[in-house]
């Protein structure tokens, strides 16, 4: 039978899916247009076990904020080239807006959320057929403060999220974001990483300071000092703050208000 070149562009708007595509599901379904839609998203899942092996190591990692929330997302897929075309990074901004507007606790009730009718794992599952990689949602996060900034590297490739305790200037929340993003903190404060964390750093300090030969009664001395190097180095409020290099993070929020700290923050990169 003859298929319309309009129904074929009205598929192929439905689906993402090539015109080639389009056309050859419209003809499997005798032009029957819920048919054909039923034949691209098979054929998407079929596709996407077949490839579900596959490293996807490229993507696309994005943040948004509406003042008080913020989400960050990172959809995965194989190549450098899908990572950056246009409906791709539109596809992960449609999942990113929808974690905005349900802030889901978890990624899996992310992916159960609806779009169009559909769950967004079977959204990604279609895609991978669209697409011809395989595609995973490889990071959620979410976060809830007085006042929240978001800053995306350009490319795409990393961004961050940051809370604060009250309102303060955006370009002071955005410098915090970059520093966030540059300097790649575990924790806000001290208080803020684990036990387990802090006791491995201290065994470590003590255990380089004995290979050094230093004297046993001082690797207690030592392994300490050490620890509160780490502490300065990995956590936000007591790193150096890049943009000045004389005083703390800490000083830096102290400076422009006294009360103003970071609550909480989010780093996702696909530099690894």
């Amino acid at each position: 039978m003859e298929i319309k070149a309009a129904d074929v562009m009205k598929l192929r708007k439905a689906t993402n899916a090539g015109m080639m595509d389009c056309k050859h599901a419209l003809q499997e379904a005798e032009g029957d247009f819920d048919k054909a839609v039923d034949i691209i998203r098979k054929k998407g899942l079929v596709v996407a076990s077949k490839r579900a092996d596959r490293d996807a190591k490229e993507g696309c990692v994005l943040a948004k904020t509406d003042g008080k929330n913020a989400v960050m997302v990172s959809l995965n897929c194989e190549t450098d080239f899908v990572a950056k075309n246009e409906g791709f990074i539109g596809f992960t901004t449609r999942i990113l807006d929808a974690a905005l507007a349900n802030m889901p606790a978890t990624t899996e009730d992310l992916l159960a959320i609806q779009l169009d009718g559909r769950s967004i794992a079977d959204q990604i599952a279609e895609q991978t057929g669209v697409i011809g990689e395989k595609l995973e949602l490889s990071y959620y996060g979410c976060l809830k403060a007085e006042d929240c900034v978001v800053y995306i590297h350009p490319g795409n490739m990393l961004a961050t999220v940051v809370g604060f305790n009250k309102t303060a200037d955006a370009q002071v929340m955005k410098n915090i974001a970059m520093q966030v993003a540059a300097m790649a903190p575990v924790a806000v404060d001290k208080d803020g990483i684990p036990q387990n964390i802090i006791d491995h750093e201290f065994e470590i300090g003590r255990e380089k300071a004995r290979e050094e030969g230093k004297p046993e009664n001082m690797l207690e001395k030592i392994a300490q000092g050490r620890l509160n190097k780490f502490f300065q180095e990995s956590t936000l409020l007591n790193q150096v703050f890049e943009q000045d290099g004389k005083m703390s993070v800490r000083d830096y929020l102290k400076s422009v208000d006294k009360d103003l700290t970071v609550t909480s923050f989010l780093r996702y990169t696909l530099n690894v």
